[in-house]
C-alpha cells in the first residue's frame, strides 16, 4: 500500500489570494517567497505553483536590479527587516 502523507499539502498562496500579476514594486507580495538571506524559495518550500514561482522570480531580479531588495546579505552588518529601510 502507499504511504500516507507526513506532511500537509502547500497550496500556492497567489493563487488563494487571485493574484494575476507580480509586480517587482510590491514588497509585501514578494517577501512571500523571500528567505531570511534574501534568497529565492523553491517551489517545494513554498507551494508556489509553476506559473506564480516563474513571475515571482522575475519580480526579484527585477527588484533586485532596481536596488528594492539587495542580493547579498552583510553578516557582519546584519539588519533587523530591510524592508523598513527601502519606506
Amino acid at each position: 500500500m502507499a504511504e500516507k502523507r507526513k506532511f500537509k499539502k502547500r497550496y500556492c498562496r497567489y493563487c488563494e489570494q487571485k493574484v494575476e500579476f507580480i509586480d517587482y514594486k510590491d514588497l509585501d507580495l514578494i517577501k512571500i517567497s523571500l528567505s531570511e538571506r534574501f534568497k529565492i524559495m523553491p517551489r517545494r518550500l513554498t507551494g508556489n505553483c509553476k506559473r506564480h514561482q516563474d513571475m515571482v522570480a522575475t519580480a526579484i531580479k527585477r527588484a533586485r536590479q532596481v536596488a528594492f531588495i539587495p542580493y547579498i546579505v552583510d553578516r557582519k552588518n546584519v539588519v533587523e527587516n530591510p524592508f523598513e529601510l527601502v519606506k
